[in-house]
């Protein structure tokens, strides 16, 4: 089994079973993970040097756009795709076994937590785990400490408030807020 097999497993949103083949491959690919991010945290790096280590990290080219203040922490980083003038501000946390879509003009708050896989409920197969993707439409705004659980999509223009927990759809254009994240307000577009 290679990289391409075990994403290709994720992203059809298959059961990975405690201490199954994909299992012991997921935690492979952690490893590859943690080298890189300890190697993007361990020490000062330029703009230019955080996009070369997180284009490695998350295996794909990135935009000369794309800008993070370190540290990150990820125990996958292959399953991420990054849109155009992203930025992702320190501390930020990606679990994207299940899958990270990024779109353009993204904006992540500090200690963001984007979680994509979910244990299973019965106890006697809790290492079993379900994955379900994470999608970030255009132009988001995440404030800090800001939780988003698998399966959820942010649609475009939307800002989820510091501290929320988004365990489901964000509709385009509102601000949500709380725990668990509803509707606060409805945000007015510019006709230009």
């Amino acid at each position: 089994m290679n990289v391409n097999d075990f994403l290709a497993h994720l992203n059809r949103g298959d059961t990975i079973e405690g201490g199954s083949e994909m299992h012991q491959m997921m935690h492979t690919v952690s490893q590859q993970a943690l080298k890189i991010t300890a190697e993007l945290n361990g020490h000062y790096h330029t703009p230019e040097e955080i996009q070369k280590l997180f284009s490695k990290l998350i295996g794909k080219p990135l935009d000369n756009t794309f800008a993070m203040f370190p540290p990150f922490y990820t125990d996958c980083g292959k399953n991420i795709s990054v849109g155009k003038d992203v930025f992702i501000n320190s501390g930020c946390r990606f679990q994207d076994q299940g899958g990270i879509t990024i779109g353009d003009g993204v904006l992540i708050g500090h200690n963001v937590v984007l979680a994509t896989l979910n244990h299973d409920i019965d106890p006697r197969k809790r290492s079993t785990m379900h994955p379900a993707p994470i999608n970030i439409g255009k132009n988001v705004w995440i404030g800090a400490n800001v939780t988003v659980v698998p399966g959820v999509t942010i649609g475009e223009g939307a800002i989820i408030a510091a501290g929320a927990v988004v365990n489901k759809d964000v509709s385009p254009n509102v601000i949500v807020g709380g725990v668990p994240a509803t509707i606060l307000k409805e945000i007015e577009t510019s006709q230009e």
